[in-house]
């Protein structure tokens, strides 16, 4: 009966209280205890209404939004503007339509099986490095091992070559600024502003989307000035992409869209996975046997895609980690005219948060919601999860279009890294889950690499 680390749930004064006295930005910390069991309620106190929505169906018409009421958030429209602009994360209604009408062309290049050599060669490398790390013995941040790999993945993905080292720790090191940073979570912004107030960001907030940005951009540029080439990638079917009326993206409209693909492929993917390495260092029976799957499958060779599909235990491990601890914590959404949601009366301007973090530990749906227990997603238990219940992937025509990618690239990480290497945190009592934008570590975790 693990359970891993999060905030101690309060009541919702004292929530407030610790999420405003903590200073971190950290929204976790600003969840009542309520929220866990309730099916729909407001979230606390602020100027603005803001609900919570657990029910199963509520949350299905929340995020299908058949009569586009509640689009994107306006805290997460303009967090991520000096980012990604108006990109196909944030935008809403017809530009949405013609942004997923000129993506989803690029996208079935994420198909796996055209994919997976991306994945192999980038695991070679981080197979390679490991060895360099557990020869030293000193510890390495398990965060930036695997922000380093996930991106490297994306970028061989997205534009057919790997990301430097150095490029892969700038990028790294301005989204954690940048999450730590960004206006809307501040905690009294959230809790004393009215909707559709536009907070202005801090330098260094914008600092780190231009470094981010530049990055994309020098890849973009490379790539369009080697001409006669074609790659057949993201990349350049997204250059190539033109919409109803014969128009194409801008090159700014480009690096929105790329970094879109590019921070939703690896950023995710890689808060996951950290999640992944450091439960499972609490867990030495499960290592043994994911081990022991992968050499009764596998043996001694090459993890293939066939393989992939075929490691259960190792793929429920990555599905129970996403179930406790999902990317994408909070899924904000603004109503855009007077409604009713369920029973509740819903004022224009209010806030509907569906929140896979709380949905995925609700007492109502959950056994056992705060432990760790991969086996709830065997054949036999998987049954018992209500629909619309876990939702690590969001839902609806919103929902992530690299699911599939994702699953695939962290059974084939976690099968690869654990067959050759141990992985020891130190000082795992003091690791704790925090929600900006993403759920990540407070700080953090460092491990020691050991060769099996």
């Amino acid at each position: 009966m693990f359970k891993p680390p999060r905030p101690r749930p309060l009541n919702a004064l004292a929530s407030l209280i610790r999420a405003i006295s903590s200073g971190d930005g950290n929204l976790l910390n600003l969840l009542p205890d309520t929220a866990y069991c309730m099916d729909m309620g407001p979230l606390g106190w602020s100027r603005r209404s803001t609900y919570i929505v657990n029910q199963p169906d509520l949350v299905r018409q929340v995020l299908l939004d058949p009569e586009e009421i509640f689009p994107k958030s306006d805290l997460m429209v303009n967090a991520l503007e000096a980012l990604i602009g108006d990109s196909i994360f944030v935008s809403s209604g017809a530009t949405w339509r013609r942004q997923r009408d000129m993506i989803d062309p690029a996208l079935t290049m994420m198909r796996i099986n055209r994919a997976f050599p991306s994945m192999e060669a980038g695991v070679a490398d981080s197979l390679a490095s490991l060895k360099r790390d557990a020869e030293s013995v000193a510890p390495v941040s398990l965060d930036l091992m695997m922000s380093h790999l996930t991106a490297d993945i994306i970028c061989r993905t997205v534009f057919s070559t790997g990301l430097e080292v150095s490029a892969a720790h700038d990028v790294f090191d301005a989204f954690t600024l940048f999450e730590r940073s960004v206006a809307q979570v501040e905690i009294m912004r959230l809790v004393t502003e009215k909707a559709w107030t536009k907070a202005p960001q801090k330098p260094e907030v914008l600092e780190a989307c231009r470094i981010i940005r530049k990055h994309l951009g020098d890849l973009l540029d490379r790539k369009q000035a080697e001409q006669g080439i074609s790659f057949d990638d993201i990349a350049e079917a997204l250059s190539l992409a033109k919409d109803a009326e014969g128009v194409g993206f801008s090159r700014e409209e480009l690096i929105d869209q790329l970094g879109v693909l590019f921070l939703a492929g690896h950023e995710t993917s890689a808060s996951a996975l950290t999640w992944v390495f450091y439960l499972l260092a609490q867990q030495p029976q499960m290592v043994a046997r994911i081990r022991a799957e992968v050499e009764e499958l596998v043996g001694g060779g090459p993890i293939t895609f066939e393989h992939t599909k075929k490691l259960i235990f190792t793929r429920n491990v990555f599905r129970e980690t996403i179930r406790l601890y999902p990317p994408i914590t909070f899924l904000p959404r603004v109503a855009t005219r007077n409604t009713v949601l369920g029973t509740r009366k819903i004022r224009k301007g209010a806030l509907v948060i569906v929140s896979p973090w709380v949905l995925q530990r609700h007492e109502k749906y959950w056994r056992d919601p705060d432990v760790f227990d991969p086996e709830r997603f065997s054949p036999d238990r998987e049954r018992d999860i209500p629909a619309n219940a876990y939702i690590p992937f969001g839902l609806g025509p919103r929902i992530c279009a690299g699911a599939a990618f994702a699953s695939i690239e962290a059974v084939l990480i976690i099968a690869s890294l654990l067959r050759s290497f141990d992985f020891s945190v130190l000082n795992p009592e003091k690791v704790q889950p925090a929600a900006r934008l993403t759920t990540r570590p407070t700080e953090q975790i460092f491990v020691r690499v050991r060769a099996v």
